[in-house]
Parts: C-alpha cells; sequence; structure tokens
C-alpha cells in the first residue's frame, strides 16, 4: 500500500491519500462497506461507543465505515490545514449543512452576488424562513466590504471564480476582512477544488466542495464535501448528524476512484478551455470571454497570484445576439450536451442570463455594452480540442440562421 506524504508531489498525494492499511487490508482500494448497524461485543463497549465521535470508530451507519472514513480522511490530506472533512449526499447539502453549522435565527449572512444559484435561493428561501437575514455584496468590492458587517453578521459565503461570470475576487483579503469582523468564511472551492485552491491556507474558515463534479468525473454520482480546521470541523460533524447527513459507501467508493485521476483530468480540461478561450476570444460572434485562466481575461491577475490550477468551466458572451441566436448555437452543437453540473468526462454548454439574480452587482456590467448580455457557460470535458472547436464553428454558423 501507499504511505502519505503530504511533501509529496500533487498526484502522488492524491493516489495515496485515505489508504490506510487498516481500511484497505491487502487490496488496493478500501472495501465497499455496507451496513447499517454496528454490532458491539458487550454492553460495556456499548456504553463506551457514545463517548467517541470520530472517523474509524464504528458506531452506527450514520457515522460512516472505513469506506466513507477513507475518503474523508483523503479529502482532509488534500486540503492543507483542515483537521477533518464531512460529507453530504451532494453539493447543495454541503452548502446548506455548513451554513447551517455557523448561523442561528437574528444572524446575518453576507453572500457573494456571483454566488451559484442553488446558493442564492437557499439564502433567500429556506434561511429566511428560519430567521437568518441575507445581504448580497460585490465580490470585487475589497475597500467597501467591511462597512457591509453589522454587529449580527456572522458568515460570509465567498465563491472564486463565480460559477457562471467567472469573477475572481481577492479571497485572502475578503476572509481576513471577515475573521477581523467576528464572522466565518466559507467558500464553495467546486471549481479549483483543493488542488488549485488551497482555501483554509488561504484564510477561509471552511472549504466547501461538490464532490458530483471533479471528484466523481464520470457524472454518476452526488456528493458533497465541507473541509474544516478542528474548531468549525466539530460544528460541521455535530449538525451534519442531527440533520441526519449520511453519504452510500457505494457513492463514498465512486468518488474515491475518481479522486485518484482528478489531477490529471484537470490538467487536461485546464489546457483545452485555456485553447478553446483563446479561439473564442478572436470569434466576431463573440464580445467577452469570462476565463481567467486566460491572460488578459478579468481576474487573470488574481487568479495567477493565487491559484495553481484551474479547470474546464469559463463563460462567454455574445455580441449584440437576442435569446433565439443563442439557442440555435446551442442547439446545433454535436459534442456539448445540454445540461448542468461540470467536471465529467464529458463537455457540456449552458445558457446564461443572471441580470434576474443580480442585486448587488449589474448585469452586464457598466462598461459593456447593454446589448452584449446573453452568456453560454462551456464545461470542457476530455474531448480532442480540435473537435471541440468544430462543433462551436457549426454551432455560430446556425446562430446566423434565420
Amino acid at each position: 500500500m501507499a504511505n502519505f506524504d503530504d511533501k509529496q508531489g500533487r498526484d502522488t498525494r492524491l493516489v495515496a491519500a485515505g489508504r490506510r492499511e487498516e481500511w484497505t487490508g491487502a487490496v488496493v482500494n478500501p472495501p465497499v462497506w455496507r451496513g447499517s448497524t454496528h454490532l458491539y461485543r458487550d454492553t460495556a463497549a456499548l456504553r463506551q461507543g457514545t463517548k467517541t465521535n470520530e472517523d474509524g470508530r464504528f458506531f452506527y451507519g450514520r457515522r460512516g465505515s472505513p469506506t466513507q472514513w477513507a475518503l474523508c480522511d483523503a479529502l482532509t490530506k488534500l486540503e492543507p490545514d483542515a483537521y477533518g472533512t464531512v460529507l453530504y449526499p451532494s453539493g447543495v447539502a454541503a452548502l446548506s449543512g455548513s451554513l447551517m453549522a455557523v448561523l442561528k435565527p437574528g444572524d446575518v449572512l453576507l453572500v457573494t452576488d456571483n454566488a451559484y444559484e442553488p446558493t442564492r435561493l437557499m439564502a433567500t428561501g429556506l434561511f429566511r424562513k428560519l430567521g437568518i437575514e441575507t445581504r448580497f455584496f460585490d465580490p470585487l468590492d475589497v475597500d467597501g466590504f467591511r462597512d457591509q458587517f453589522c454587529d449580527r453578521t456572522k458568515a460570509v459565503m465567498l465563491e472564486s471564480p463565480g460559477s457562471l461570470t467567472m469573477e475572481v475576487c481577492d479571497v485572502p483579503a475578503l476572509a481576513a476582512i471577515a475573521r477581523e469582523m467576528g464572522a466565518t468564511s466559507l467558500i464553495d472551492n467546486t471549481y479549483a477544488t483543493s488542488l488549485g485552491f488551497p482555501a483554509i491556507k488561504h484564510g477561509c474558515d471552511i472549504s466547501i466542495m461538490s464532490l458530483t463534479k471533479h471528484v466523481g468525473g464520470h457524472s454518476d454520482l452526488m456528493m458533497g464535501s465541507a473541509s474544516a480546521a478542528n474548531r468549525h470541523y466539530r460544528l460541521l460533524r455535530q449538525t451534519a448528524q442531527t440533520l441526519g447527513h449520511v453519504v452510500s459507501p457505494d457513492d463514498a467508493a465512486l468518488a474515491l476512484r475518481g479522486l485518484r485521476t482528478m489531477g490529471l483530468r484537470l490538467d487536461r480540461t485546464t489546457q483545452t478551455a485555456r485553447e478553446v478561450a483563446s479561439w473564442l476570444a478572436a470569434r466576431p460572434e463573440v464580445a467577452h470571454v469570462l476565463c481567467p485562466l486566460l491572460e488578459g481575461c478579468a481576474g487573470h491577475e488574481l487568479w495567477s497570484r493565487d491559484f495553481t490550477g484551474g479547470c474546464g468551466l469559463f463563460s462567454f458572451v455574445l455580441k449584440g445576439a437576442d435569446e433565439e441566436s443563442r439557442a440555435r448555437l446551442i442547439d446545433a452543437l454535436q459534442l456539448f450536451g445540454i445540461g448542468y453540473s461540470w467536471g465529467g468526462f464529458e463537455s457540456l454548454a449552458l445558457p446564461f442570463d443572471p441580470a434576474p439574480i443580480r442585486t448587488a452587482t449589474p448585469w452586464p456590467p457598466g462598461n459593456w455594452q447593454a446589448e452584449d448580455r446573453y452568456g453560454v457557460r462551456l464545461a470542457i470535458g476530455l474531448e480532442d480540442e480540435q473537435d471541440l472547436v468544430r462543433d462551436l464553428e457549426q454551432g455560430f454558423a446556425a446562430m446566423e440562421q434565420t
């Protein structure tokens, strides 16, 4: 069995993390431990079981077994400065569970205005019913960020880059201000994962990922995670157990399998995304390419400073198009599926228009032409770059047809 060493290279750590001998035995991968009931040798052991609550100790199925523990251990090892990781049945469950762990009725939550739409809906729907007030803020206005706080502000929800419009915010600066103001900083770190952006090391308290995306990698599981240092990890674990959050060992095994090749897939999709984005930037039909990987694009300087890796997700905005012409473009694509999510082996295309869901920042931005507003988000998969370019080229041709 491989031995884990946090000084080893990224891909070596991806191979070795979570593979403790007591969980794998003589095989390479941790077996799938299915079981709701865990048995005790006697009543004294039963009583002792209630006195501990940590991975590696059998208690009951909701607290996991070696398959889930191995995945938690691997994710923790890959997130520098994390103490532990909690698993959730989806990325949205990870977001809601993490926020509920640090908020109570009467608190104020600050949410970046470019947040994942389910995060916004959660904040303005469920949390409002629970007596939690949500205020949205401009993630690029670091100077004005401190003014967003009041004595009831207890948490800040960050996301960088934004999942549709790709703004890169100064996470270390925002997280430092949040800590200074006594608030917990959480980040949806699904885009780059801990491999490309070690969020806790950059000052965030809780790093959240949709494992459905890059970790799973094959569009066949749903899962989320939250990693944190000791104090916040304890809150996450207690809240998740109270809510009954649990993932199946079968899905945990799939996530572990995907984790081993995640670095290679991220490298490939990042490289292809950069090339496709460069090609799109030269197209006359495109007004803006929203891709921080690309030199000259908004956010590239911050991305280069803070990130060590990217992924295949980026967007572009059509020049003076309408919804119908955008639909013709997307409908004509053969290699890009039309669907939500990203991080799988297949490429996806999704229309977006964030204007209706923005509250603190305008869309389109004030320095753009007003008619340049209809966007397309691409999730680049593992197909050959030239084939994706040809597919987009025939999509643009279809867009011009009436």
